[in-house]
């Protein structure tokens, strides 16, 4: 049960203002790598039969999330916001310090617009994560829910990776059912 340290209690913001469920992020979001469907967003929305707006932006780092958070997703209403993001980050050595900035930041704002957001964490690297404890130290500050290193056991397994850094099916198969407990509970 990976999912164990997930967290149980009611975040604030909770219940929320909005009417949309949208899923915020970098090209885990989009589903870089699989055929349309196939990607979690799409998955959870079937398996939940609650629209989810894939507001997915491939390469996108925290900072370039942030300038884009007004249009793409504070303008359509949110009730719910799964932000995924800050692996490009990594990528780019960009001092965690300013990732979490620009995390702390986007989860503000959708907060102030009465939206509950689920915080999903990822790993910084193949052999040493920098980020392991920082999205859930995040989230509990924040009052956000939370689903932790969602790429683990999938990251480095070719069996479930379209690439080095991408899912497959399977793989986005994983990060469907990770999710899917946390945001039925926020749904509900």
């Amino acid at each position: 049960m990976w999912y164990i340290f997930a967290q149980r209690e009611y975040p604030k913001k909770y219940p929320t203002t909005g009417t949309a469920v949208i899923a915020l992020g970098d090209s885990l979001v989009v589903g870089e790598g699989v055929l349309p469907g196939n990607d979690f967003v799409s998955i959870l929305s079937e398996r939940l039969d609650v629209p989810i707006i894939n507001a997915g932006r491939a390469g996108d780092t925290t900072a370039e999330t942030l300038r884009r958070l007004e249009t793409d997703v504070l303008a359509r209403d949110p009730r719910i916001v799964i932000i995924l993001v800050g692996g490009n980050d990594a990528i780019r050595r960009i001092p965690k310090q300013e990732t979490f900035s620009n995390l702390a930041k986007i989860i503000d704002k959708i907060q102030a617009r009465g939206a509950a957001v689920l915080l999903v964490g990822i790993q910084s690297g193949f052999f040493r994560d920098n980020y392991k404890n920082d999205f859930y130290a995040l989230s509990r500050k924040k009052g956000a829910w939370h689903v932790p290193d969602i790429l683990d056991g999938i990251f480095g397994h070719g069996q479930l990776m379209q690439d080095t850094i991408h899912p497959n099916d399977k793989g986005y198969l994983i990060i469907a059912d990770r999710i899917e407990p946390v945001l039925r509970n926020i749904i509900r």
